[in-house]
């Protein structure tokens, strides 16, 4: 092995990242090289590319970029060459990409569809180690008045309390709200617990005329909506 990494500057030109992208387009670079553009330095031994695609081998459980979603600084950090400036920069872009995701489905959007209200929360919720059932309030055009995160770990209606999800809604004035939480086996299928806490919220919305549209369940790039599949009764 070389005591010295090759210096990017004398890769050539299509292992160069930004003269790739300069002259191809940024579509054409690999996921090393734009983590690479990024971080920018390597270390003596490696360029920054090659520690990029190390960094990536090392995320599970899919050594792909995926991983980013949920590694912490900590473990960023493990990689010889990440730092904790590399880690932050690295954890700034993972929030960013999501805000921009989220930035298409802005408050002046109509939530009328299911796919609407499951492709906002999509890139922040399909791969969640963990549960989380996030709230939605809405007004009678179904634009959204806010969102709140109820509650993380199991979904089941003895850990979700209703109270707060229609506390908080009433304070915004909500005429109705949507509940949708994630699967982290990456499969939306609806369990007898979620039909279960989605019948719960809904007979407590309509005693206070707070109408559940609909619960969603988040999976691996694809969603179920509970309205949909006529799993529960919302009328």
């Amino acid at each position: 092995m070389m005591n010295n990494a090759t210096k990017v500057k004398d890769l050539p030109l299509m292992e160069r990242p930004y003269e790739k992208c300069i002259k191809y387009g940024v579509e054409v670079l690999s996921d090393a090289e734009l983590m690479a553009v990024v971080i920018r330095n390597g270390t003596k031994t490696k360029n920054s590319v090659e520690l990029c695609r190390e960094l990536i081998n090392s995320l599970e459980p899919e050594k792909s970029i995926r991983g980013l979603e949920n590694a912490s600084l900590e473990e960023l950090t493990k990689i010889e060459g990440i730092g904790t400036v590399k880690a932050v920069q690295l954890s700034c872009l993972v929030e960013f990409s999501k805000r921009l995701w989220r930035s298409r489905y802005t408050e002046k959007m109509v939530y009328n569809h299911p796919r609407d209200i499951a492709m906002y929360y999509m890139e922040e919720l399909r791969n969640l180690p963990a549960e989380e059932v996030h709230i939605m309030m809405m007004d009678t055009r179904c634009h959204m008045l806010g969102e709140f995160t109820l509650s993380k770990g199991a979904v089941n209606s003895s850990v979700v309390c209703t109270r707060e999800i229609f506390t908080t809604a009433l304070k915004k004035n909500a005429v109705g709200i949507a509940m949708v939480h994630n699967h982290p086996s990456g499969v939306p299928t609806p369990s007898a617990a979620d039909i279960n806490l989605t019948r719960k919220v809904l007979e407590a919305g309509s005693l206070i005329e707070i109408r559940l549209m609909d619960s969603i369940i988040i999976g691996d790039g694809i969603y179920t909506s509970l309205r949909e599949k006529g799993l529960v009764s919302f009328e």
